[in-house]
This record gives structure tokens, sequence and C-alpha cells, in this order.
């Protein structure tokens, strides 16, 4: 192969260096001069030329000086030494394949091409690819004549790009959650063991050959594909692609599929290449959750946030119809007596039981809500007369009278019903329930067991509403409210806020719970006036809050529906925090699940504005309300805080807790901070933290404080 380059006559500065008085001088001196235009050439090489004797240590005859960058050795320290030979080069464990290869390849007269390691002077491995064939010199003695190459970058990542394949092999048979790839006519090419159990099927193989087209094959609804198509061309990829599919024994399952196209360095298509996960059980809890927010979860009745929708529907139905639909408000006679002497779980049952009774004295096209303790709405559509509602609403008294047994005891439990009706009384569903209210407070007084239908003259529970409500507009004036603070705590017992409520101590009515002022002031609009007063009286309080663990408190103020419909409302909080000098991130906002329901564009809207202030916003009772499932992912905010009557008794577990665990499951999945309210007992705290909420408020911590008490709370913690 080299025979040529080899050339007698070259000037002796520009030979291979092969220096005289060792053995075999003579017959090396034969090869020492070489052409000048060679000799440069292959002094230039990267690599070692060299010729050697065929003998038990490859003797070196000339090497090129490249054996430097190559071995670390010099020319004149290898050629002629046999302490220094190729043999003594060649890495041990390699020394016998690499002469079987060349001795063979003599054999035959052939040329041969081994890749092999050297040990250097110091000590480095390094492979090299050796290229030869043998020869013989004028004195027809046997010789070999070959080039090395270092080849140690090629193979190192040839050794790493197999230990890769072979780990990511390794991942993709071990691999807990399904892995795929798969043509964009619908066929699987790679499918792992996760997936074909997932799907049912025995091995990857047979779920391979089984599903020739995944759209019709795998698919409930055979158009997911397509939009799994249209969204990774319009996006690159898909996250949480959620689906119902059918797997290899006719059972459906939920799957979210993560995946994106493979294209070729020129942007070919290749194949899709993605994971599946089983989400069954989160698409459970989800349709827990979402039926949650509609209906009651002690009853199973729609709750009053769905009333509304149903009072739409009817409503709508009869304008067409030129009808009239009635409202009727029901209210359990000494149910709190009942619910005293027996038990809650006793009264827990006897709601249940109501509930069953009212759903069976109505019709199918009328609807029963639980509107919130003891106290029901029913929606009577089509109603033609008077006498049509009468004799509904009497149907509804005898079911509701009869003897029932309720914890060992013989009862029977009377209601008292209070009859509005569209669009005679009210054009909505506040005006219906106000008047409706009122009428039901005339039938308990009248005797209770009885209904009453709406009247001008029923005037005395205005009149005192009426009272209240200017009582509280003296209140108001006379900043007769307090501020109280309730401390929020993380899972380890420290304070990191406080949530602000209002309390009424009324001169004239005593106290005066929020349950009975707060509800008016939100339908007279003074509700915007107390709301002011809070966030203002709230913000200087935390201002003054000293740090604890060297961090500020922040305080959670509640908004009301009337506010949040306020224009000024962005100004508001801007002006609170530039008075107080409270950070703005020391502020949360809380609004309720009912607040969001209307339009959702401005909530958003609003909202947005507000966190533009930095300022935190919080859900409060949520699982209690209606839209704001749907619209979760939309709204700016930070905090889900788990309603009370989800959190009373969770530590039983089972039923219990699945809507705070199905809460906190979804709280997480979109980075929200969990807050669980109405915390009592030590068992309560410690299953809620083991699922993953981060702060705690309720009367195992403390009740609500007073400003001066929060002062002394605070200075007992810092010492």
């Amino acid at each position: 192969m080299f025979r040529n380059h080899f050339i007698p006559g070259a000037p002796e500065s520009q030979h291979f260096v092969q220096p005289g008085g060792s053995p075999g001088c003579a017959l090396r001196q034969a090869y020492v001069q070489q052409a000048p235009a060679m000799a440069t050439l292959f002094s230039n090489l990267d690599g070692m030329l060299f010729r050697c004797l065929i003998d038990e240590f490859w003797t070196l005859l000339s090497v090129s000086p490249g054996c430097y960058g190559l071995t670390g050795y010099r020319a004149e320290d290898l050629v002629g030494n046999r302490q220094n030979s190729l043999e003594s080069l060649t890495h041990p464990e390699d020394r016998a394949a690499v002469r079987g290869t060349i001795l063979a390849a003599l054999d035959t007269g052939s040329r041969y091409s081994i890749e092999y390691r050297i040990v250097c002077r110091d000590g480095e491995e390094k492979w090299v690819l050796e290229r030869g064939v043998g020869l013989r010199d004028e004195g027809g003695l046997r010789l070999l004549e070959a080039y090395l190459e270092d080849i140690t970058d090629r193979v190192q990542a040839q050794i790493q790009l197999a230990e890769t394949e072979l780990r990511y092999r390794s991942i993709f048979e071990s691999a807990v959650v399904g892995m795929f790839q798969s043509t964009e006519s619908g066929r699987y090419l790679a499918a792992n063991p996760a997936l074909a159990r997932l799907y049912g099927y025995p091995t990857p193989e047979a779920l391979i050959s089984s599903l020739a087209d995944i759209a019709s094959g795998l698919y409930v609804d055979p158009q997911r594909r397509d939009d799994f198509k249209e969204l990774i061309q319009r996006d690159g990829r898909v996250t949480d692609f959620e689906s119902e599919i059918i797997c290899c024994d006719g059972s459906r399952i939920w799957i979210a599929e993560h995946a994106h196209a493979v294209r070729s360095s020129d942007g070919t298509f290749l194949y899709y290449e993605g994971t599946v996960e089983d989400i069954t059980e989160r698409h459970r809890h989800q349709s827990v959750l979402q039926h949650q927010a509609t209906h009651d979860p002690l009853t199973g009745l729609p709750n009053r946030n769905l009333l509304a929708d149903r009072l739409a529907q009817a409503v709508q139905l009869a304008r067409r119809k030129s009808g009239k639909v009635a409202l009727a408000f029901v209210d359990l006679d000494n149910f709190k007596v009942i619910n005293d002497s027996l038990g809650h779980a006793a009264g827990d049952q006897l709601l249940i039981e109501i509930s069953s009774r009212l759903r069976t004295a109505l019709r199918g096209l009328d609807t029963v809500a639980r509107y919130g303790g003891d106290e029901f709405v029913l929606i009577l559509g089509e109603q033609v007369s008077p006498d049509d509602t009468k004799h509904l609403l009497e149907r509804v008294l005898a079911t509701v009278q009869a003897p029932l047994e309720l914890a060992g005891h013989g009862l029977r439990i009377n209601c008292s019903i209070g009859v509005s009706v569209f669009p005679d009384d009210a054009q909505d569903l506040d005006g219906l329930l106000r008047v409706a209210d009122v009428a039901m407070y005339h039938a308990k007084e009248s005797g209770k067991g009885q209904y009453c239908f709406y009247t001008r003259d029923l005037n005395q529970a205005a009149q005192d509403r009426f009272a209240l409500e200017t009582a509280l507009g003296s209140a108001i004036e006379n900043n007769e409210l307090t501020v109280v603070y309730q401390p929020k705590v993380d899972g380890g017992g420290r304070v990191r806020g406080f949530e602000a409520l209002v309390r009424w101590n009324s001169a004239g009515q005593g106290l005066v719970t929020p349950d009975r002022f707060i509800p008016l002031a939100e339908e007279t609009g003074q509700i915007l006036a107390i709301g002011e007063q809070v966030l203002y009286a709230a913000c200087r309080a935390a201002a003054s809050w000293p740090l604890v663990d060297g961090q500020a408190l922040g305080v959670a103020v509640n908004l009301s529906a009337r506010q949040l419909r306020e224009p000024g409302l962005l100004a508001l909080v801007s002006d609170a925090l530039a008075v107080s000098g409270l950070p703005p991130e020391c502020l949360e906002l809380e609004i309720t699940e009912s607040m969001i329901m209307g339009d959702m564009e401005h909530t958003i809207r609003v909202l947005k504005s507000i966190k533009g202030l930095g300022v935190r916003i919080a859900v409060d009772d949520f699982g209690t309300g209606y839209s704001s499932l749907a619209y979760l992912q939309q709204l700016p905010i930070d905090t889900l805080k788990i309603d009370r009557s989800f959190v009373s008794g969770c530590n039983r577990g089972g039923k219990a807790m699945a809507i705070p665990h199905a809460i906190i499951f979804l709280g997480r999945s979109l980075d929200l901070h969990i807050v669980a309210e109405g915390v009592e007992t030590e068992a309560e705290r410690e299953i809620l933290t083991v699922c993953g909420c981060n702060e705690f408020q309720g009367y195992l911590f403390s009740r609500p404080l007073q400003s001066a008490a929060v002062d002394a709370y605070l200075q007992a913690i810092i010492a």
C-alpha cells in the first residue's frame, strides 16, 4: 500500500527516523532515504506511517513524525526498539486479535484494516484504525507497511450512541407510562409494554397488529384523531390531549396524550411520538366536581347557582306561551330543634328524606333546589291559574307532613311556604326570592305548616328589613362596624397572614350576624361603603404588622358582587395600598364562585386589572359554585379556598375526603395555592396536609381576633 512512498535516496534531514548503531541498522539503512516531497507530505500527517518487521515484537523500521502526536513517543524512541515496539504499544487485551487479523491477511496476500486500542507513553488509551499490507524488500525480506489513525473520538461517540440507544430502549420498555410512535395515516409504528397494558393488549406487537386505524379502532369519537393532527400541525405538539378510548376488551377509559411530530433534518415529516397516561380517575374527580358545582352535596338537588339557570328556562317558556311561573320558598319548621336534639347526622338524614319527598310531590317539568340550610326553592312552571299552583302546594305540604321515623323516633315535620309569581310579583330570581321570602315569614307567623302567596299587604317583613337597612346605614356612617382578623397558618403551624372579617354590634339591635346584614347590604348597595371601610382598615392593619420568620404577613379581604361590578374598584384598591403603604403582594382579594356568574368577560377583565397591581386573587368557598369551573383556567387567580362544608369531617376519608382531595388535585395541577377553611380538628389538618393543602384557618388555630388582640398574638409569636 505504501511501497511507492518509501523512496531510497532522500536527504538525511527528510527521512523517516532510523538511528544508526542499533540492531538491524544495515537493514534499516536501506529504507532511510526519502524523496523530499514525499517526506514533507509524511511529516504533515496526523497519524503514523510505519514499516515493521514481521516478528514477535513487530519491530519498527521506519515511522513518520506523526508518531509523537499519536503515541507520545518520538521516532527515535520507537525505531528498532523492541521495548517500544508496535507490539508493546498495542493494548494487552487486543494484541492477540490484532496479530491474528494481520497474519491472516498476510497469508492470503490481502490488505487489512483493524480497529484496536494502543497505550500511549503517558498511559492514555486511544482507539486507532490500522490499515496496511504485507510486502517484500529488495532482499526478499517480508515486511509490514501500514498507517495508524486516531479514531478515539469516533469510537467514543459510537459507544455513547449505543449506550444512549440502550438506555432509551430500556426506558421505552420499562416506562410506567405508555409510549408510542405512529404514522400520519393512523397506524402504530412502535408501542411499549405500558401502552399495551393500558389498552388491554397482551403485548405491544398485538396492539400494533390489531389497531390498523387509530381513529376508528381506538377513539370513541373518531374525530379526535383529526383534532390531534390539527393541533400538532398548528402548535407543533399536543399537551394533555384528553380523549375517551375503547380498550381491547371493549371497556372505555379516558387518556391524556402528550405528543409531537418528529421530522428529518430537511423538515420532512417522519412520525408522531409521545406518551399516554390513564386519567380515568382524574376525569371522574372532575365529573364529581362539576356535579358538586351545580348540586347540593348532601341531597343531590340542584343548588342555588343552578336554580338561576332553571328559573331562566321556565321564564323563557312562560314568556313564549304568555304563561306564569310560581316560585315557592320552602322552610322546614322547627328544624333547628330537631337538629340540636337528635344531632347533626339525624338532621342530615331528615334533609335527605325531605328532598326525596319534594321530588316525589312535583312534576317532571318542575325543579326543586336546596337553597341552603333547611331552605328549599321550588320552580313550578306552566301555571295557568292560582288553583293549579294551590293544588301542587297542597300536595307538597301533604307529602312533607307524612309520618317518618328518624333516629328511632316517630316524627312529623311541617314546612312553611312562601310563593311569588312571575311576572306578577317580580321579573327576576332575586326579586321573586325576596318577595317569596316575605310571604314565607308571614306563613310562619300565621301558624306554620301552610303556604302563603305574596301580596302587597305583606309588608311587615319588608318594614323590618327596612328598619335593619336604616340601622345599617347609620352604623356605616358612625363607624360602628369593626374588622376582626382570623389567622391563616401553613402546614407547620406558622402564621402566614389573616382574613379580614366584618362585624356589627348594633346599639339598637344588638349583635347582628353577617348572614343577616351582608345579604341586605348587597341588595341595597350599602355593601360598597362597607367594603371600602373594611379594605382601608385591613390594609392599614396589615401594614403595621411585624415580620414573622422574616416574611411580611398578608391580609385577605372579601370582595362583594356589587364591588366587582363597580367601575371604580381598581382605583379604590390602588388608593388603599398607597394610603396604607402595604405592599401589593401582601393583599389578597377573595371572590366567591357565584360572583363569577354573569358577564364572564367583564369579571376576567376586572380581575386582570387588579392583578396588574401585584395583588393576589382568591376564589372563596370553592366547590359550592357553578360557573367558575368552566372558566377556572381563564381567571387570573392565585388561590383556591376549600369551603368549610367540605372540610368538616374530611378526616373520615372515603366520600368525606373525595371533594377536598379533588379540589386540591385540581388546584395543584393549575399551580394554585390551596387554603382550607373551617379546620376544627387536628385530624382534619393532618389529612389535608398530606393531600397537599398549603394553608389552613379555623377554630383549631384561632377565632377571629380584634385588631389589638392581633398585635398581642403576633408579639407572642415573635417572642
